[in-house]
């Protein structure tokens, strides 16, 4: 997920602030210390325009 916020040159602020969600939990998302709720998986692969397992493939090996 973090490749995918450099590529489109965004700070986790500017992320935080277009999703409407706390810099804190960007950042604690990207770091693995949270695993975000389906809500929120579905506005990360909407943002980044890719699959939500591809952004999340630890919480999706666990549904398998």
């Amino acid at each position: 997920m973090i490749a995918c916020r450099v590529a489109l040159d965004k700070t986790q602020a500017q992320v935080a602030q277009d999703l409407h969600l706390s810099e804190v939990y960007i950042r604690k998302i990207e770091a693995g210390d949270k695993k975000p709720g389906r809500e929120t998986i579905i506005k990360f692969a909407r943002y980044y325009q890719r699959p939500a397992h591809e952004l999340f493939p630890d919480i999706f090996q666990d549904m398998l």
